[in-house]
């Protein structure tokens, strides 16, 4: 007897409910559409068998039963290789990346007449529409690779129109300064403050050096000699490796172990170059947006987002849930 050889265990779900419950045929058409199943026959669907979704099928079979349904789930697997490679083709997402990148490219040609706000809602948009791919991907191909570096460049090209000159990771460590040596400075940054800027200005004057005073470049080869540049190519504090500029300020003045400016950080970092999503920060973003458009400088930005800033520290570095 020959042994049969699986590649990967499979789950088919065998579904019956009533004709007469048209309300919860379509919870569970949903639920089961946002998993990305995929339907052998009317009533019968298959997916891969992984932990992430065993709870929220429970949760659908659970629903159908209170409903007078039943939902069958059998532990299946393929006889071969071939079989198996059929049944991964089912989930191959590669037409739905191709109609998100066809938007995406549509979209990339209107940045330049898009004001602030739209990019932002843009960017969010197609941040939502690329994600609900990417959940239901299981089986990642040359097509998810096209669309990660699509939406890397469509985010650096977004970055690029809301905060120009931004500055490129500088390589090499990063030294330990004493923070009585940078007391009463003039700092200076790129004028039209954005996420990193304005977050590490309220860091100085808020961690760093109390009585700073600020200087809003309009070029920064204008910077002054005496000030202490932040956050654009060639200043004392910018990028360094993956490290953004408040990340830079944090390690150099000795605050990364701060709780609370150590989220603020991974926070900062995800807006302004990607990264594992911080739950806040869309939110910052866009009270960043608004004020932006609303304020008449970046000294009143300053004023009023630094508040903002205090109470995500706050909240940050709470240990309580709510």
């Amino acid at each position: 007897m020959t042994s049969l050889q699986f590649a990967s265990p499979w789950v088919v779900l065998v579904v019956s409910l009533p004709t007469s419950a048209a309300t919860a045929r379509m919870r569970f058409w949903r639920g089961i559409k946002a998993f990305g199943a995929a339907a052998l026959r009317d009533g019968v669907y298959l997916l891969p068998d992984i932990a992430g979704l065993r709870e929220p099928l429970l949760a659908l079979a659970t629903d159908a039963a209170s409903e007078d349904g039943k939902v069958w789930t059998l532990s299946v697997q393929a006889t071969d290789t071939q079989q198996d490679a059929e049944y991964r083709a089912l989930f191959d997402r590669t037409p739905e990346y191709a109609d998100w990148m066809a938007e995406l490219s549509s979209a990339r040609a209107t940045l330049a007449e898009t004001d602030e706000a739209d990019l932002l809602r843009m960017a969010r948009r197609y941040g939502r529409a690329y994600d609900a791919i990417r959940r239901i991907d299981y089986f990642p191909n040359e097509a998810s690779v096209r669309a990660e570096a699509q939406w890397r460049d469509f985010n650096a090209a977004i970055d690029i129109m809301l905060s120009p000159g931004e500055p490129q990771g500088m390589a090499g460590g990063i030294p330990r300064r004493d923070p009585t040596q940078y007391q009463g400075r003039r700092w200076a940054t790129r004028q039209h403050l954005w996420v990193d800027r304005v977050a590490c200005a309220w860091l100085i004057r808020r961690f760093i050096d109390p009585h700073a005073s600020f200087l809003w470049l309009e070029d920064i080869r204008q910077c002054p000699g005496e000030a202490l540049g932040f956050d654009f190519d060639g200043a004392t504090f910018t990028h360094v490796g993956n490290r953004v500029s408040f990340e830079v300020l944090l390690a150099s003045f000795g605050l990364d172990e701060n709780k609370g400016l150590a989220r603020l950080g991974q926070m900062v970092h995800v807006l302004d170059i990607g990264g594992t999503p911080v739950a806040e920060a869309r939110g910052f973003e866009a009270v960043l947006a608004g004020a932006r458009e609303r304020l008449p400088n970046d000294d009143a930005l300053l004023e009023e987002v630094g508040t903002v800033l205090d109470s995500l520290y706050t909240h940050f570095s709470s240990a309580r849930k709510r």
